[in-house]
């Protein structure tokens, strides 16, 4: 063995108590820490104002390590001041969970037992997973009908149900895609009124295409499809197609009609997939439990765990009705492998032959708060959201431009809305919140997604405080 690990693992206890510390000392100065320091902001703010970003070079490997302590240390010195926030209670870009402490001590323990979790020749990680999945299923109000699998985040979910709904075109055609590809299929129609981008990168790297994509028109004032234009889309299709509902855009959290979609199958022959990535949290709150009215008759959902669960990143789950096609797409033959049966082991599931013991960290967060703890936490953050919203709308130079749904607030600059001046906005605001640019309706704004199970009432104050001030700034 090489002396230094040698003496990391002689010294193992007391590096990672060194290490707890050091964690620690970071979890307690999320509240105060640069939400998004200051460098990396102007450097956003270059980016969007058309200069390079440029490559970032570092100093050249060591011949000789030094071993954790050696790395702890520069790590310090280095990296750790670099870090956001992301983990904190203001940081409102994209939309980001944080760690709850039961999913924080899942993820740990998810390192230390190092499983690989898709074989059912060494059991007890896809075991655990099938639990884990069989509680979200519960939460999102999904019957046994669907089945699931963990995978990396939202964009690795639509790819795996976009993947299966793939093989059912095939099947309604009478060719096996799995086998001869996707050109066998002859141009495939995608239509969807609001579709996330990660559903024209799967179609890209599924051979499908981006221009599958077919944009339906949305009703007036919304992001939501209008579903009679749906409807004449799939009258004029040449062929079955496949159906991508949104519960929940990124923008201003708005939400197909899932019935009425659903209802059109019985017409035209379509597979119908719902990127529910953080809407499906809705099921959650009686008040708003509405909004996913039929997801449960969805062929295959995206749902990101990352998001609104709180669990560390990586980490999402994709359900479908029809995880024989799953099967059929990711099948892979090796003796070394479980069988291909008719309950396959989760390397017949997804694009991965390893994964690590994701569901750890989610199954841990759901075993120690229950349906009840993760209510609290989506009805905290829409509470946050309108109240934010609310700020917004007093505040001399912003207007919202679209209605608090749900935990998404979209504003913009009343005058000169331009995306210089949203960065320069967004950045002179970033030691206290963080925000993402966006365009809706064609007008460049800024979007706060709530998400962060730390967010409290007094974090929206200090929020609008500090929105109010780099308005000021950025108007006088």
């Amino acid at each position: 063995m090489h002396p230094q690990l040698a003496a990391d693992l002689a010294r193992l206890p007391e590096l990672l108590e060194e290490t707890r510390q050091r964690a620690v000392a970071f979890l307690a100065g999320l509240d105060e820490r640069p939400v998004v320091p200051r460098a990396a902001t102007e450097r956003a703010a270059e980016r969007a104002g058309g200069a390079p970003a440029g490559p970032s070079a570092g100093p050249p490997l060591a011949e000789e390590g030094g071993g954790i302590p050696a790395a702890l240390a520069e790590f310090a010195e280095r990296w750790e001041p670099r870090l956001s926030a992301s983990a904190g209670p203001r940081y409102f870009g994209f939309v980001t969970g944080g760690a709850t402490p039961a999913a924080l001590a899942g993820d740990w323990l998810t390192s230390i037992a190092d499983q690989n979790s898709n074989s059912s020749l060494d059991p007890a990680g896809q075991q655990l997973e099938r639990e884990t999945v069989g509680w979200l299923r519960e939460l999102f109000g999904l019957s046994a009908a669907h089945r699931g699998t963990f995978v990396s985040g939202a964009t690795m979910s639509n790819t795996v149900g976009l993947a299966i709904a793939r093989e059912w075109l095939g099947e309604r055609l009478g060719v096996d895609v799995a086998e001869d590809g996707a050109g066998a299929l002859g141009k495939v129609q995608v239509l969807s009124g609001s579709a996330h981008s990660s559903v024209a990168k799967a179609l890209s790297v599924l051979g499908l295409g981006r221009t599958a994509l077919r944009p339906v028109p949305v009703l007036p004032g919304r992001e939501a499809v209008d579903v009679a234009a749906l409807e004449r889309a799939l009258a004029e299709a040449d062929g079955p197609c496949v159906v991508v509902a949104n519960a929940g855009t990124v923008n201003t959290v708005d939400f197909d009609d899932l019935r009425a979609i659903a209802a059109l199958r019985e017409r035209y022959g379509f597979w119908l997939h719902v990127d529910a990535a953080f809407g499906a949290f809705a099921a959650l709150s009686p008040e708003h439990e509405h909004l996913v009215a039929g997801l449960d008759l969805a062929d295959s959902v995206c749902v990101d765990l990352h998001k609104w669960l709180n669990v560390p990143y990586d980490s999402a789950v994709q359900f479908t009705r029809r995880p024989d096609l799953q099967a059929r797409v990711f099948q892979n033959a090796a003796a070394y492998l479980g069988p291909l049966s008719d309950d396959p082991d989760l390397v017949h599931l997804t694009p991965e032959n390893s994964h690590r013991l994701r569901a750890l960290a989610a199954w841990f967060t759901l075993r120690a708060y229950g349906r009840a703890g993760h209510r609290e936490i989506v009805e905290r953050c829409v509470a946050g959201a309108r109240a934010l919203g609310e700020q917004v709308a007093r505040i001399d130079g912003l207007e919202l431009l679209a209605p608090v749904r749900l935990n998404v607030v979209c504003f913009s600059l009343t005058a000169d809305p331009t995306p210089e001046r949203l960065a320069a906005l967004a950045a002179d605001l970033a030691d206290e919140a963080f925000l993402t640019p966006t365009r809706y309706a064609g007008r460049p704004a800024l979007r706060a997604a709530f998400s962060n199970w730390r967010t409290t009432e007094a974090d929206v104050r200090r929020t609008a405080r500090a929105l109010a001030q780099a308005v000021r700034k950025l108007t006088a």
